[in-house]
């Protein structure tokens, strides 16, 4: 029943990179293509806080704290959504979840699973 599945988390050392994936395998074509998609994290005690979003066609937004090192893309063909994550610090320690937002930024469908991304040294 699961609608999202991520993965590709781990643990990184401090200026690493880490891909993630976001595949939404049981949406449609036509409803995945004309979502706005979206990463979002959850540190331990913290709020969840979206960091990255794109829209098919349209460039790609980013929280402050994370511009200039993280990266979204999206395969609607394969109704995936990447994260490219460089330069990894220890603050972005969180588990990350992948979502389609409303259009006031909100979650649009239920969470999945989350994957852990942990960077030490």
């Amino acid at each position: 029943q699961a609608q999202l599945v991520e993965s590709g988390g781990g643990l990184v050392q401090p200026d690493g990179s880490l891909e993630l994936s976001c595949k939404a395998s049981r949406f449609i074509f036509s409803v995945f293509a004309p979502d706005v998609w979206g990463w979002y994290r959850q540190a331990p005690g913290k709020e969840r806080e979206l960091v990255a979003s794109i829209a098919t066609g349209a460039a790609a937004e980013y929280e402050d704290s994370v511009k200039g090192r993280f990266t979204i893309s999206r395969d609607n063909s394969r109704k995936t959504v990447y994260l490219q994550m460089s330069n990894l610090k220890p603050e972005d320690t969180a588990v990350y979840y992948c979502n389609a937002l409303k259009p006031d930024k909100q979650p649009k469908y239920n969470w999945g699973q989350g994957t852990q991304v942990t960077v030490s040294s």
